[in-house]
């Protein structure tokens, strides 16, 4: 989602004509990571059960989007943050410090 996820919208509509061009990352475009389950049961779910496909990859999103903000001194305010919202900050003077 940092990075390539991206429904586009005019005027509240979804302008995207199919999810042909709405890019997912693969395998091959992300770091490991390890997620760990904690079993403990959720008393008003049933069977106690809870999410375990998308809650460890919540995080990343805002992990990625700092750490872009940190390394180029801009407020970076959407997501999927794209190649043209970082590519020519230095000759703008955003980054004069690094």
């Amino acid at each position: 989602l940092a990075l390539m996820e991206e429904i586009q919208t005019r005027d509240g509509l979804i302008t995207n004509a199919s999810f042909t061009d709405y890019l997912i990352p693969t395998t091959l475009d992300m770091p490991p990571v390890v997620s760990e389950l904690v079993e403990d049961p959720e008393p008003q779910a049933p069977y106690g059960v809870k999410g375990v496909g998308e809650p460890p990859t919540v995080v990343s999103t805002a992990a990625v989007v700092a750490a872009l903000r940190d390394a180029t001194g801009r407020a970076l305010t959407r997501v999927p943050v794209r190649p043209d919202d970082i590519v020519g900050l230095e000759s703008r003077g955003v980054a004069q410090a690094r």
